[in-house]
């Protein structure tokens, strides 16, 4: 933790001594309008603007266990995710929105090995009710068939809620679906067209 103390007073220090830096944030001061809503797995290995080189303001983000994006339904209780997406869509209006699976995923690991979580029962149900049964098996260890298969399906989601078929519809909003991989920074995209993840 103090690693992480003594690069937040640097920061504060930078800033202050910085006229460009000072202008810079005071800009995000005034509000923000991001480039893209990126939506990714919970896991620290994964850093959306280490992926992208984002700076500040141009990436909003949502975080879940699994990059696992809700089923929507009709008159659906509230929910962080749901807010995250209808926010992007409604107030934003990011122009893209990215689904971010990545290799060696706990959450689609534990999910196709069928792992007893018993331990950690909100994960348990969480993985239950949010990544699909039918996820293919997969043996190997960085499991990207199935996370691959996990970000078609999340992609899909996304195409039912009703904010996002909107912009849709009026060519205000483009889905993309990425493969990271942890072990070598490698980013593939899917390919509608072909069904397949290929390099960017």
């Amino acid at each position: 933790m103090e690693t992480f103390i003594q690069h937040a007073r640097g920061l504060t220090a930078r800033i202050a001594d910085r006229r460009e830096d000072r202008e810079t944030f005071g800009r995000l001061a005034a509000g923000q309008s991001p480039l893209a809503l990126f939506i990714t797995c919970s896991d620290s290995r994964v850093i959306p603007s280490l992926i992208t080189g984002a700076q500040p303001g141009e990436l909003f983000e949502l975080r879940t266990a699994g990059n696992a994006v809700p089923e929507y339904q009709e008159g659906m209780s509230a929910s962080s995710e749901a807010a995250t997406i209808e926010y992007a869509m409604r107030v934003l209006g990011v122009a893209d929105i990215v689904v971010c699976g990545h290799s060696h995923c706990g959450a689609v690991g534990a999910k196709i090995r069928g792992e007893d979580l018993t331990g950690v029962p909100a994960v348990r149900d969480w993985l239950t009710q949010q990544l699909s049964d039918a996820l293919p098996k997969d043996e190997e260890p960085t499991v990207a068939a199935a996370v691959q298969q996990h970000v078609r399906e999340q992609l899909n989601r996304l195409r039912r809620y009703p904010c996002v078929q909107e912009r849709l519809a009026s060519g205000e909003v483009k889905l993309h679906g990425w493969f990271y991989e942890v072990h070598t920074g490698l980013v593939v995209s899917h390919h509608p067209d072909s069904d397949l993840f290929l390099p960017l």
